[in-house]
């Protein structure tokens, strides 16, 4: 797929995954959706990418949905009927899934680590977005709003499931019933973002955080993205040590013997296995 909207860069194992609307504020269109979904597919299985940073060009990260299309904004058939009975078969209805949640959907499945760097205004979709990254970084610059309530509409791109596990049922809910547009202090002291940067250092402090990744073993770092995702939302337990004792099982014979070899020799470890082709046999569990 050559991209429109969005910029593919890879270097040293680190894709910069950019937003690529700058004078729209990168707002979000059908087009974006498609285009980011095969970017995180893409990305999975690519064996130079380790890590992911997102980030936005121009000065906006996302500006939400583009709100200037005739009909239905969010490209959805207003002929159809959808009932619940219709989504539980785990597959997307052209218009009628969220596009952003096909977006959300595929950065959870993604092998590979995703940091966002939120370099200005992320509001609507472009902050639904974030909150199915693992790791958010903001400049003193960005905005962050849910403003969903403001225009009629829900929350979307999965996020009912997302931004409560990443700030609390309550705080989820003030912003979602608000619509309050925050700057990055309060996205920070809520624990939505890890940290806030000078304008000019937000890039580098993304990048140095990720190259702490990239070294790691492609197929420890899925196998444990993976698992805190999922297992943190088991009923119990026993769930997470059945996955655990398999992933322990599985890696120590694999990079864990480089890793403890390179201990001992006080050395940097060489991993070697892929993501795209040496996972374990038990992997995907939850298929």
């Amino acid at each position: 797929m050559q991209y429109k909207t969005i910029d593919y860069q890879v270097n040293e194992l680190i894709l910069t995954l950019s937003l690529n609307r700058p004078e729209q504020m990168n707002s979000f269109t059908v087009e974006m959706a498609t285009e980011l979904v095969h970017a995180f597919n893409r990305a999975s299985d690519d064996d130079e990418v380790s890590v992911i940073v997102v980030t936005g060009k121009g000065r906006a990260f996302c500006a939400g949905m583009d709100l200037t299309r005739e009909g239905n904004v969010f490209g959805l058939d207003e002929t159809k009927n959808p009932s619940v009975a219709d989504m539980h078969d785990n597959k997307t209805i052209p218009g009628v899934s969220d596009t952003g949640g096909t977006v959300n959907l595929s950065i959870y499945d993604c092998k590979k680590p995703v940091i966002a760097a939120i370099n200005g205004v992320a509001v609507g979709v472009g902050a639904t977005m974030l909150a199915a990254m693992d790791i958010r970084l903001a400049s003193e610059k960005a905005k962050i709003g849910f403003v969903f309530e403001k225009i009629g509409i829900t929350p979307e791109a999965c996020s009912s499931w997302f931004l409560p596990r990443v700030v609390g049922i309550s705080q989820a809910l003030e912003w979602v019933y608000t619509g309050e547009i925050f700057d990055a202090s309060i996205a920070k002291e809520s624990g939505f973002v890890r940290s806030v940067h000078a304008p000019e250092d937000l890039m580098e402090a993304a990048y140095t955080l990720a190259r702490n990744i990239s070294n790691k073993s492609q197929v420890g770092i899925t196998l444990a993205r993976q698992m805190m995702l999922r297992l943190s939302a088991a009923d119990t337990p026993r769930e997470a040590h059945n996955v655990d004792s398999l992933a322990i099982f599985y890696t120590s014979q694999q990079d864990g013997k480089e890793g403890v070899k390179s201990f001992l020799e006080k050395r940097a470890p060489n991993f070697k296995s892929k993501s795209s082709t040496d996972m374990p046999s038990f992997y995907p569990w939850w298929k």
